[in-house]
């Protein structure tokens, strides 16, 4: 069942950013979006825990991620947070999450999530679907697992990416899906065709 419901969770998140779709909340108004700087957009209509989760997505990607925020990253997920990337690796626990992570920082020093266009979820705030612009620039060595080591091409990358957590009654993540196309990443790098 739960294979079934992340298959259904991806393909509903793919029409609607594929389409364009706006999405609407309970009251008929248009979610807003959210940006870096601004405060969290309130939405009439928004049921109290979907919008503390928002919130929470909106603080872990602008503040957390981009600002490098360790620390706090156990505020949005869980110590044994189940985490599947885009690259079809999966990984459990919030320090193995952690690293990974990391790694995005060690060839683009300014990689950020400076806006989320999208962002809603079911009622009760137990999923969340954001999506938003991963942003930066290949200026440092790229350090493969192996060892092996790619140059910078000095080249800016600006591509779509998609985030969805599955939340507990708390308001920490247990589980989140993470998309972006790693074609469109390397060609804009300068690594692809």
């Amino acid at each position: 069942m739960q294979g079934f419901m992340n298959t259904a969770l991806a393909i509903a998140m793919t029409t609607f950013i594929a389409t364009g779709a706006h999405a609407e909340t309970p009251s008929g108004k248009a979610w807003p979006g959210s940006k870096a700087g601004e405060p969290t957009p309130a939405a009439a209509g928004v049921p109290p825990a979907l919008a503390r989760n928002l919130a929470n997505f909106d603080d872990l990607d602008f503040r957390v991620y981009t600002g490098q925020q360790w620390q706090d990253l156990h505020k949005t997920h869980t110590q044994d947070v189940l985490v599947h990337w885009p690259d079809g690796h999966t990984t459990q626990g919030i320090d193995t999450h952690i690293e990974d992570l990391k790694f995005m920082w060690t060839f683009a020093p300014d990689n950020r999530i400076r806006e989320h266009p999208v962002r809603f979820g079911t009622a009760d705030g137990e999923w969340t679907a954001v999506t938003g612009w991963l942003e930066g620039t290949f200026t440092q060595p790229m350090v493969l697992p192996d060892g092996t080591t790619i140059p910078p091409t000095g080249k800016a990358y600006r591509i779509p990416m998609a985030t969805i957590g599955h939340w507990n009654e708390e308001g920490i993540m247990f589980e989140e899906f993470l998309y972006w196309d790693n074609g469109a990443f390397m060609k804009q790098i300068g690594l692809g065709q």
